[in-house]
């Protein structure tokens, strides 16, 4: 049985990730948890932000026409009270954070969620997830 995805992204994102990459190469994400950036999706080169053992995989984003998936990350903190929800990444016009990739491009990523359906979450809710620690 494949267990329903906890992540996806919009065409609008999914555009704005064949140009990030085009013009920096593979890519990551790590949902920030507040701070100076508020509670953005942040999108990194892959690699440049460490994940450890606090932090959880989400997901993997498979783009058309970007070869390798893009990892989507978020602090386990976080995950305690987002895990009952499906996050879909989203781009519109303003200011992005200050060290995401996007914020030259004048637009910024966002995070729009939707609870798990009760079927969903039956099939999600003892599925292992996967820490910075074992990835």
């Amino acid at each position: 049985m494949t267990l329903p995805s906890r992540v996806d992204a919009t065409e609008e994102a999914k555009t704005l990730l064949r140009q990030l990459t085009a013009q920096h190469g593979p890519l990551m994400f790590h949902q920030s948890g507040g701070c100076c950036d508020g509670s953005s999706p942040m999108c990194y080169l892959a690699g440049e932000f460490r994940v450890g053992g606090s932090d959880v995989l989400l997901g993997e984003l498979s783009v058309e026409a970007i070869p390798d998936p893009i990892k989507v990350w978020m602090s386990i903190g976080q995950f305690e009270y987002w895990q009952h929800t499906h996050l879909t990444i989203d781009v519109v016009p303003g200011r992005g954070g200050g060290f995401s990739l996007e914020t030259p491009e004048g637009k910024r990523f966002l995070i729009r969620s939707r609870l798990f359906s009760d079927e969903e979450w039956e099939q999600l809710e003892h599925s292992e997830i996967i820490t910075g620690a074992s990835a």
